[in-house]
């Protein structure tokens, strides 16, 4: 332990000892590089050091935290413990100032970033049971001692920031990691990305309460210290810088997304611990290259504590039950409100509406309307119908910012950057009194939207503004380019942007724009919009990139037929991913318009198998998603995966696909699972003259997969490509593939991968792979635990089938004795392998 506090640098502790202690520290001192195995220093240079001489000497060979390990050392060998005492009450004290500073800054909760009166109930329940799960997490087992690295994912908005936040709050007050961490420091990506460059000790320094940080003992124990990292979406990260291009130096000066990647990738404090959060997307693409010790979604509001927030928001019992009921039937409102901040602002836009005596029915036909809503009445006061001409400025303004910001990856500007987009300083108390921008610091001008989605909705209003034409950053592009962009998921933070755009088109939102600008918005828009879909028709590429989810929820939003019908039937192919209930809905409106489809690939994420009270819902939806095979006669190509079936939901898919009324060549289910052995599934097999069959990752139970071995071995039977990769497949299914390789004459590529295969089940497939009419010309075998013995028979089959041209087998235990064997086979005259996988 050392400290390195303002007051106690290395130099101080040396110039506390006498004469004769400091010969000493310096004898001790070579014995501690030696015994420490690092880089040597004469000895004739340590003996004619000053005390001065000697700690820069020190702090530049070995760095602030191993110079002051070993001076604290080597004070306890010469009997010094006064100073390491004299240490100790500094960090503590220091400790001690940042906890308090802490318990002030964070007691009260994030939602004061904003001059709106969010319940404290919505911080209650959001970390009612998060103490104990983050001490679980970050707290080491018995004798374990190794730093953690806890990734929170969530979606944007469900609440990671207030979670983290009061996990910290938790720590001042000493609830939890009790003698864990010395220090917590919190680093929020969408903040310190503003600053563009700078060292982890500028970043420390920016969180302490006093103008000088004690910035060295911080440092000294990096063991003790826990950064979080929130928000890792809003920086830009190249996680594909070697190690060498990292930096390890904490006053050294870097881009911060630099900074914050030698953290993450332990270039820097290697020893500390890490509570970072993001989106699943963005978890997605780092999860390979930072190494987390454990991963913790971070759940939502569920539908107990939605009614607890409407009925503790509204005074009056019955009006809080109407609309919460109101909410509980549109399945899109409902998910929403699982963000706690979206839960309060729903329930809040009701309740103005309601007081006003309107009916809150029509702001609920769909989200965009419900933030328009929110919007218009946060800037035209409660006894007023029109908006002033300063608001139509100012919420003018807003909207040039949001767009800025989504181009820019932007969700903290800065005082100029208002400035910039028109909006005045005297402009910002009443945005701020509003609840429309938040300070992201009590003393900083830094600024942020009251949540993501409404920055989505005000730069979603700016391309139907007459300003939208021109834009003071070149940065913002043509709303062409932001649907193109959002269809294909170019930008993961972009959630509802495009959505929202589509929305903003639907009739009552154009009365409201116009009522609230005092001028009718253009309607060229819309038909740029079309042009951009009719651009896709026909584009194969093109449309292969599309998500499918987005393109519904837009057409769902602007809630136009005939448009609708247009821009789906420009789609030949479709690919979507239903997490949610509402996503089906969704889905269901736009498929059962759907006739011209080519190709049908989903995922319900195993979304499938809902509460009992949904499965009516559920399965009208599912219905009508399943009726595009009826209407579409082309779909040639059907992708199932990441679903679980119950009997119901797949009798509905059964009942569609039976009657083969549409050329289906190609048949993929990727982890889907099947109630019992589910004989409709090979009778759909059966009735479709298939020539790709992909089963990988799903369950077959021994009677299923005998089923489908009989389908494959009936004469009618066309499939030339089997997958039934990681299927679990038993030992006894050696002999029905067997049987089906000497009878199926248009099966030629086969990989059965990451089954337990063995050299047993090589053994018996050979046999029938050696025969002279087998027509098998790729064999996939990775992962099949093949071991030397296995080669002998593969061996074989190189040396005798004539039609065998791709063969892999890596991921076994082939050694070097099993690929001399196969090597030798293709050799032989009669191989005509031209590629071998090892």
């Amino acid at each position: 332990m050392a400290s390195f506090s303002s007051d106690f640098s290395l130099v101080w502790y040396l110039k506390e000892l006498n004469q004769k202690e400091f010969m000493k520290f310096k004898d001790f001192l070579i014995q501690e590089i030696l015994e420490l195995k690092l880089k040597q220093i004469s000895w004739t240079e340590v003996k004619k050091a000053s005390r001065e001489g000697l700690s820069n000497l020190l702090l530049k060979c070995y760095g602030e935290n191993q110079a002051l390990d070993m001076t604290f050392k080597i004070l306890q060998k010469i009997n010094r413990k006064d100073l390491t005492k004299k240490a100790t009450r500094e960090i503590a004290e220091n400790s001690k100032l940042y906890r308090e500073h802490l318990k002030k800054k964070l007691s009260h909760n994030c939602s004061k970033m904003f001059n709106i009166n969010i319940q404290d109930f919505i911080l209650e329940t959001v970390i009612q049971d998060d103490y104990d799960t983050f001490e679980n997490l970050l707290v080491s087992k018995g004798d374990e001692k190794k730093p953690h690295m806890v990734f929170l994912k969530g979606m944007a908005g469900i609440g990671k920031t207030l979670m983290l936040k009061n996990v910290m709050l938790a720590w001042a007050k000493g609830l939890v990691f009790q003698n864990k961490f010395s220090y917590t420091f919190y680093f929020c990506c969408q903040d310190v990305k503003q600053l563009k460059t700078a060292s982890l000790a500028e970043l420390i320094s920016r969180e302490w309460p006093i103008s000088s940080a004690p910035i060295e003992e911080i440092l000294s124990q990096p063991e003790k210290l826990l950064f979080i990292i929130d928000s890792l979406e809003g920086m830009e990260w190249d996680l594909t810088k070697q190690e060498s291009e990292l930096c390890g130096n904490c006053t050294e000066k870097q881009p911060v997304s630099l900074l914050l990647s030698s953290l993450l990738r332990r270039k820097m404090l290697p020893e500390s611990s890490f509570l970072i959060s993001a989106t699943p997307e963005t978890f997605e693409k780092m999860e390979d290259r930072i190494r987390c010790t454990d991963v913790k979604t971070a759940t939502a509001f569920n539908e107990r504590s939605i009614e607890i927030c409407f009925h503790r928001l509204f005074q009056d019992r019955n009006t809080a039950q109407k609309a919460f009921s109101l909410v509980r039937e549109n399945e899109q409102l409902f998910t929403l409100c699982q963000a706690p901040l979206l839960c309060w602002m729903v329930a809040t836009c009701l309740k103005k509406e309601i007081e006003k005596g309107k009916d809150p029915v029509s702001i609920c036909r769909h989200i965009t309307s419900l933030y328009t809503t929110y919007i218009f009445n946060s800037f035209i006061p409660q006894s007023a119908k029109y908006p002033s001409k300063k608001s139509q400025d100012q919420l003018q303004g807003l909207c040039s910012l949001a767009a800025e910001g989504m181009w820019t990856d932007t969700f903290v500007f800065s005082e100029e950057a208002l400035r910039r987009n028109g909006i005045m300083d005297s402009d910002i108390p009443t945005l701020l009194d509003i609840g429309m921008l938040g300070k992201i610091r009590e003393f900083e001008n830094s600024y942020l939207f009251l949540h993501p989605s409404v920055q989505e909705i005000c730069a979603a209003i700016f391309y139907l503004l007459k300003s939208h034409g021109v834009h003071p950053s070149q940065d913002v592009k043509s709303v062409e380019t932001v649907l193109f962009m959002f269809l294909k998921k170019v930008k993961t933070q972009w959630i509802l942007w495009g959505s929202f755009i589509f929305g903003l088109l639907h009739k009552s939102e154009q009365e409201k724009l116009a009522v609230f600008f005092g001028y009718q918005l253009s309607q060229k828009i819309r038909h740029k919009l079309y042009q951009c879909l009719e651009t896709i028709n026909g584009n194969v590429e093109l449309q292969e990139q599309i998500d499918g989810m987005k393109l519904f929820y837009c057409l769902f939003e602007m809630e136009d037929d005939a448009f609708l019908v247009k821009a789906v039937n420009c789609m030949q192919q479709i690919n979507f991913v239903a997490n949610y209930y509402s996503d089906f809905f969704v889905a269901a409106y736009c498929l059962k318009r759907c006739s011209t489809l080519k190709k049908l690939s989903f995922s319900t994420q195993n979304a499938l198998n809902e509460e009992l009270e949904q499965q009516e819902r559920l399965l009208i939806c599912w219905n009508d998603i399943c009726s595009v095979f009826v209407r579409s006669k082309n779909i040639q190509t059907l992708q199932i995966k990441d679903t679980n079936f119950s009997e119901p939901t797949f009798r509905v898919l059964y009942e569609s696909l039976k009657y083969p009324s549409f050329p289906l060549s190609k048949l993929v289910a990727n982890n889907v699972h099947f109630f019992g052995d589910n004989h409709m599934f090979f009778e759909l097999i059966q009735n479709h003259n298939l020539q790709y069959l992909d089963l990988s990752c799903s369950s077959l139970s021994p009677n299923g997969v005998k089923l489908l071995f009989d389908v494959l071995n009936q004469a009618e039977c066309n499939i030339e490509k089997l997958i039934l990769a990681n299927c679990s497949l038993s030992e006894q299914c050696w002999d029905y593939l067997s049987d089906v390789l000497r009878k199926n004459k248009t099966l030629n590529h086969l990989d059965i991968s990451c089954n337990d295969l063995k050299d047993k089940g090589i053994k018996i497939l050979c046999k029938a792979l050696t025969l002279p009419d087998c027509f098998m010309k790729s064999l996939c075998l990775k992962h099949c635990q093949i071991t030397t013995r296995g080669c002998q028979d593969l061996a074989e089959v190189l040396r005798n089938n004539q039609n065998l041209k791709h063969l892999h087998v890596s991921n076994n235990k082939l050694k070097d004795a099993g690929v001399k064997l196969l090597c030798d086979a293709i050799k032989h005259p009669n191989c005509h392998l031209v590629d071998l996988g090892l």
